[in-house]
């Protein structure tokens, strides 16, 4: 399915720009970013090295014998190209639509430390302008029909409103501090600025709600 591979394969060059990795290590770190809700199969990630690979952004190559440990099949080792580092790069400075929708949000904010400043601006501002919208229709709704709701399905509404409200704030207090983080390299001449308690606390805030 292209839906699934355009998650996939960004996230897969993005984890091998960090570092070389065979496909069982891949593959547990993709769990990481792709989250449990999305559990990667072996049946996914193979198709998907070897789509990457016949593009020429990725090579595999048999990694030393462990002597130490009988195998039956060489271990894989996964790098980036040249061609694919130029790829990866392409992909994460665009900044439409698709980067801040549900899908593919996560994956791209995953790998926010390889994005420039811009891009990691116009990518949260797209998404709390989405999720805005998307709060306003929801209480629309909820005012609409919370009178002809049981009291399950009026609490089941009420914590769907609560979790996009969390998450717009959440992407305040990571708008506030990109803009903050711009200004300070401005005036400090282009050195990196520290990155603030507010922003530390908005992330620890992020991770509740994905535990939530």
């Amino acid at each position: 399915m292209r839906g699934r591979s355009d998650v996939l394969e960004p996230a897969i060059l993005g984890l091998l720009a960090e570092a070389p990795m065979h496909g069982y290590e891949l593959r547990k770190r993709l769990n990481l970013v792709l989250g449990s809700f999305r559990a990667l199969s072996y049946g996914s990630l193979y198709p998907a090295l070897k789509s990457l690979a016949a593009r020429g952004w990725i090579v595999g190559t048999e990694a030393p014998a462990d002597r130490a440990v009988a195998t039956k099949r060489a271990r894989i080792v996964y790098q980036l190209t040249a061609d694919g580092k130029e790829h990866l790069q392409q992909v994460l400075r665009t900044a439409g639509p698709s980067a801040w929708e549900d899908e593919n949000f996560d994956v791209r904010f995953a790998f926010f430390g390889q994005t420039d400043a811009e891009t990691r601006l116009r990518i949260l501002e797209g998404r709390r302008t989405r999720l805005t919208e998307r709060l306003e229709t929801i209480r629309l709704s909820f005012n609409r029909t919370r009178e002809r709701m049981d009291e399950y399905t009026l609490e089941l509404q009420r914590h769907g409103l609560e979790q996009v409200e969390r998450e717009v704030r959440w992407l305040d207090g990571l708008i506030d501090n990109e803009r903050g983080v711009r200004r300070a390299r401005t005036e400090s001449g282009g050195r990196p600025a520290a990155v603030t308690d507010d922003a530390e606390g908005s992330t620890e805030a992020h991770t509740e709600k994905e535990r939530g």
